[in-house]
């Protein structure tokens, strides 16, 4: 057996996941590799969100993404490291304490902010790269308006409430936006009059977003005027000091919030690994060595030719995402260099993602000895938020602004969500988003945050299980979990013709008396005779009425003389009773729309308090009675009959005292809400039952978690159900995996 392939991929960032998953899937039932992932966090971080956090937004979580919730129980190995140093020839990657040798690897160690060598800047702005970088700033913008509220200098509090977005790409936009919305909240909250808050984007060039098309542009431009913004285009930061800065070397604005976004570029680390890299001036892309690195600068602003200081830079690669200088590393996303239509590619998501994937493939077509792919981008568009309500969006050639950017940008992640860890990541995306969202900073305007607190549905709790015991209780003192009463109970429930019974007897009575005016006709000599067997025929229930020939045979010997008159009269009554039995068997076949127009006629008497939900039963309903029961006959369908009887009786009484004790709750109330819209589809129901449903839709949200048994059982549950390994791979774990 030959010995596995080593695969490393050093990064864990959307192209680095995009490689693993494409990975994992080529060798799903291939044992030929070892898979590594090595990252410095645990986590995934959703780059694209990180302003939702500078903006107070979301809660911090909201951008993270375990590893473990990504990958589950799939065979990869998640390293969580800082790797320093790379061996290439030896194939070793190096940390303070550890090595890690390799066969394949693949970089995809991400960018960094772009200062473009601007004095000050790197030291004096703050950046938004990071979960860090928006943590950081946060408090830094939380702090600042406390400050100011204490600040009595008017021209220095006006200072302190000055913030500036330098860049006014995707990433400045969506942070000024997240201003927009905050600010009133933190004026409100420290005192301070919103009015002397002020707004700057400044962006170099003569337009804001340039990659969106020009009528997109404008709808933003004049949002962001309209909600107060200043913005500022032909404006180049060219000097940045503590607390101020300077426009085309001219204009100074003092402030202690700079937050720069004006570009990025490949990384330090990747700077220095002995690797080509690609250089780019005035829009004309040659190469260069490690001697030189390069960035993004002169592709974006005219200047002459120079590297960019500290190697930093993107590394080249040829058409499979492959080094030039080792055929066994390959270089994907923000670090990548590659010419495509004599451009380079655009540093964005679906880059990252998409050269992960052709990495990744290609990988595998060099370990099983088949053909390689060439890169080829497919960019479906480009989304950007300008605060929680409103966005503009360039998707499939369609341009969209206000709620529908904002709903297709939601639709976007949540797709990508999907397929990075399954329905979980997205439940947590919709919680973080609009359930759990606060001030209204969504595009529901926060019609889906407001919380009902524990308490208040404490007692509607209560009700509803007492009230769905009782009716269990009373099903089970009716007999509806005897035999003896299937018959009507299925009568009432199925529409099904009753056995041989009461029932019967009850429908052959009429006919009984019509035997014994059959049997006076033929004779008036035995009427006495005739009359009182008819009579004992009619009090008989239907058992009795098989055996109406011996009670003739003793009628009888009252009057021998009368014998074949009682003859006659008891075959007449036989053919009666017969044809009732006919008739009452066709007659149940309308029972049970019968019951529904007597429960009409009953609450039109009673003033219409407790119509019925439904006129007649539902369609579905009738459908799956006649799949499953039938005529009720066979053995089968009197399996399911009685199995459909105990199912609503004992499940009344585990919902009501479910509810009651608050244990398992969601499942009590998701139950209350099958048992009622069964009722309702039967049309045994009353329009009450509707209480029930949306009651029950209520207690869904943890009625059980406060005064009841779910606050200590669902925690335990929880947790070891997270530790399964079903749970793992089907990531219908709830948060976290705990192994």
């Amino acid at each position: 057996m030959s010995e596995k392939k080593r695969i490393v991929i050093l990064g864990g960032g959307y192209a680095g996941v995009a490689a693993a998953k494409t990975l994992l899937k080529i060798f799903k039932r291939d044992n030929s590799v070892d898979l590594s992932l090595i990252d410095r966090h645990p986590y995934h971080t959703l780059m694209t969100e990180l302003h939702e956090i500078a903006g107070d937004r979301v809660e911090q979580n909201a951008v993270q993404v375990s590893f473990k919730k990504i990958f589950g129980t799939r065979r990869i190995n998640i390293i969580q490291d800082r790797i320093e140093t790379i061996d290439f020839e030896n194939r070793k990657l190096k940390s303070t304490q550890n090595t890690y040798d390799y066969d394949y690897l693949l970089l995809g160690v991400g960018g960094e902010p772009e200062d473009f060598g601007i004095p000050g800047v790197k030291e004096h702005s703050f950046t938004l790269w990071s979960l860090k970088d928006a943590l950081r700033l946060k408090d830094h913008i939380e702090d600042t308006f406390f400050q100011a509220s204490s600040e009595t200098d008017e021209q220095k509090r006006r200072e302190m409430l000055t913030f500036v977005v330098a860049g006014a790409g995707f990433t400045g936009v969506e942070m000024i936006g997240e201003l927009i919305d905050w600010k009133k909240k933190l004026a409100k909250k420290y005192f301070v009059d919103e009015k002397e808050v002020r707004l700057l984007l400044i962006e170099a060039i003569d337009k804001i977003l340039p990659i969106l098309p020009e009528p997109l542009q404008d709808k933003a431009y004049k949002y962001m005027e309209k909600k107060g913004v200043e913005i500022m285009i032909c404006s180049k930061i060219t000097k940045a000091e503590a607390g101020s800065f300077e426009i085309n070397g001219t204009t100074e604005i003092r402030t202690p919030t700079l937050i720069w976004t004006c570009g990025v570029q490949g990384c330090e680390f990747a700077g220095n690994l002995a690797l080509t890299k690609g250089r780019c001036a005035n829009k004309k892309c040659t190469f260069a060595t490690t001697q030189g690195s390069c960035g993004v600068k002169n592709c974006q602003f005219a200047g002459p030719e120079r590297y960019i200081s500290g190697k930093r830079g993107r590394l080249l690669v040829n058409d499979y995402m492959q080094s030039p200088d080792y055929p066994n590393v390959y270089v994907t996303g923000d670090v990548s260099w590659y010419l495509e239509n004599e451009k380079v590619l655009p540093q964005i998501v679906e880059t990252a993602l998409q050269t992960g994937e052709t990495a990744a493939h290609n990988i595998a077509a060099d370990i099983k000895g088949t053909e390689k792919k060439a890169f080829k981008s497919s960019y479906h568009g480009f989304m950007v938020s300008v605060g929680a309500k409103w966005g503009v969006a360039h998707v499939m050639n369609i341009s969209l602004s206000g709620f529908f950017a904002m709903a297709t940008k939601h639709l976007i992640n949540l797709h990508y969500l999907l397929s990075l860890a399954g329905i979980n990541a997205i439940w947590g995306y919709l919680k973080h988003e609009f359930l759990d969202i606060r001030d209204k900073r969504s595009i529901a305007r926060g019609h889906l945050s407001a919380k009902v607190p524990i308490y208040w549905v404490f007692f509607l709790r209560m009700f509803m299980g007492a009230m769905w015991l009782i009716e269990g209780i009373k099903k089970i003192l009716d007999g509806w979990l005897l035999e003896k009463n299937a018959g009507w109970i299925n009568q009432f429930m199925f529409g099904i013709a009753p056995q041989a019974g009461a029932d019967a007897g009850a429908a052959a009575t009429p006919a009984a008396a019509g035997g014994a005016e059959a049997v006076a006709a033929a004779t008036a000599e035995a009427s006495t005779w005739a009359a009182d067997a008819a009579t004992a025929a009619t009090e008989a229930s239907s058992s009795w009425a098989t055996d109406a020939a011996s009670a003739a045979t003793e009628a009888s010997s009252w009057a021998t003389d009368a014998a074949t008159a009682a003859t006659e009269a008891v075959g007449a009554a036989a053919d009666a009773v017969a044809s009732a039995t006919a008739a009452a068997v066709s007659a149940t076949g309308a029972a049970a729309a019968d019951l529904v127009q007597a429960a009409t006629s009953a609450a039109n008497a009673a003033g219409g308090i407790f119509l019925p939900a439904l006129s007649k039963p539902w369609g579905l309903y009738n459908w799956i009675i006649d799949l499953f029961i039938g005529d009720g006959t066979t053995s089968l369908q009197i399996f399911f009959a009685t199995l459909f009887r105990y199912v609503v009786v004992l499940g009344e009484v585990a919902i009501g005292l479910a509810l009651i004790g608050g244990l398992f709750t969601f499942l009590a109330s998701a139950g209350s809400i099958v048992l009622g819209l069964m009722f309702i589809m039967s049309g045994m129901a009353t329009r009450e039952i509707l209480w029930y449903i949306f009651g029950s839709i209520l207690l869904l949200g943890g009625g059980g978690k406060g005064l009841g048994l779910d606050h200590w059982v669902m925690p335990w549950i929880k947790n070891w159900w997270n530790g399964t390994k079903l749970a793992r791979k089907t990531y219908l774990y709830i948060d976290e995996p705990t192994k």
